[in-house]
């Protein structure tokens, strides 16, 4: 992680959200206590920012400074709302092709995909404020840079994001095996927003039962699935193909 990417002690974290600046993820000492941390976890949730606990080690390993267990990084970009997003997109003219990312963990799946999302010409990214990968050095470098280049929008609920691109008039098309749907024989023509899940879960439940249509790749192997960054460039170009 760059160094000026982050804010190390607990009182400077908190000051940092207090000015408002754009934190992406606070990681704090397991076991940690105190009247100080306990005025950080607060803030934090008061303010929607993601934060994990963490072993001392994960922490010592970001800085060698004295952290007091409790180690933010800073994102390297500034975020968009999605009323914001959705509304310039729509202004545009062209047909919007949006991506959604249910709680992808992984900073460098995240560039990766990024980074395809830029080369499909996909109009922004909806990611979760919770349980998300950060914005961070690995994501930048991963992206080749195209993190400076497709809006990114975080919102509290997946579901949320969803409804709202519903009522915008924008169909949401989520990846997932659990159905019998092929990609190649859905209509990606019109506005709409993929929703790619989890490295390990998926597309939560709760949102395939809100979506407006499922589809699956189709898999020729002995293995049942594919990389998340994979299966992302595969939907995406499937929009892209479609849209020629």
């Amino acid at each position: 992680m760059e160094k000026e990417n982050q804010i190390f002690g607990i009182r400077a974290i908190i000051e940092a959200v207090n000015a408002k600046k754009e934190i992406d993820k606070v990681f704090i000492q397991k076991e940690a206590q105190g009247d100080l941390m306990g005025e950080l976890l607060k803030t934090l949730k008061r303010n929607n920012i993601n934060f994990s606990y963490v072993p001392v080690e994960k922490l010592n390993k970001l800085t060698h400074n004295n952290h007091q267990g409790a180690v933010a990084t800073i994102a390297p970009i500034s975020f968009v709302s999605l009323e914001n997003l959705v509304e310039s997109v729509l202004e545009n003219g062209k047909t919007p092709l949006f991506l959604i990312l249910d709680q992808l963990s992984d900073a460098r799946n995240f560039g990766a995909i990024i980074r395809t999302a830029e080369c499909t010409g996909v109009d922004g990214i909806i990611v979760q404020k919770q349980g998300s990968a950060p914005v961070n050095g690995d994501t930048v470098k991963t992206s080749a840079g195209a993190v400076f280049n497709v809006p990114i929008c975080k919102v509290d609920h997946i579901k949320d994001a969803v409804f709202y691109l519903q009522g915008s008039g924008i169909k949401t098309v989520a990846a997932t095996e659990k159905t019998d749907n092929n990609l190649y024989d859905l209509s990606l023509n019109e506005p709409v927003a993929i929703i790619m899940g989890s490295e390990d879960k998926g597309v939560n439940p709760s949102v395939l039962k809100i979506v407006d249509e499922k589809a699956k790749l189709p898999m020729f192997g002995t293995i049942s699935s594919l990389n998340v960054s994979v299966a992302c460039g595969a939907f995406l170009y499937e929009a892209v193909r479609q849209r020629q």
